[in-house]
């Protein structure tokens, strides 16, 4: 990638399709567990939005990049055990199913939490 995407649809668009359709089912998952949340590009990757950053998501060489914040994985660090972590960002596999269901639910904590700090 060359030039900063400005949009999540231009980011997703660099990659070959196989990494996109993943992608696409990452960005779907997220939407629907944070519906009222919005899109933009931040730190030059897809971010949602809601009262502040919600979750980041990246694709990689090998790897979807997902970052929801040290909070945001404080809670499922029995879930991500079998996965490499670091402060805020846990790296799913392309060798290895996608766990969707994680996703959904670790994006669900993000918006309960952002909607009580607004609070």
């Amino acid at each position: 990638m060359t030039a900063k995407p400005n949009s999540i649809d231009e980011y997703i668009a660099t990659f070959p399709d196989e990494i996109q359709k993943i992608m696409e089912e990452v960005r779907a998952t997220i939407k629907k567990a944070a519906p009222e949340a919005t899109e933009a590009i931040k730190y030059a990757i897809p971010t949602f939005v809601f009262h502040g950053n919600l979750v980041h998501f990246a694709a990689l060489k090998n790897h979807i990049g997902f970052y929801p914040a040290p909070e945001g994985m404080e809670k499922f660090d029995k879930e991500l055990s079998v996965y490499k972590t670091g402060k805020g960002s846990v790296q799913f596999p392309f060798d290895q199913p996608i766990p969707f269901d994680l996703i959904a639910k670790i994006t669900a904590f993000r918006v309960r939490q952002n909607s009580e700090k607004k609070k």
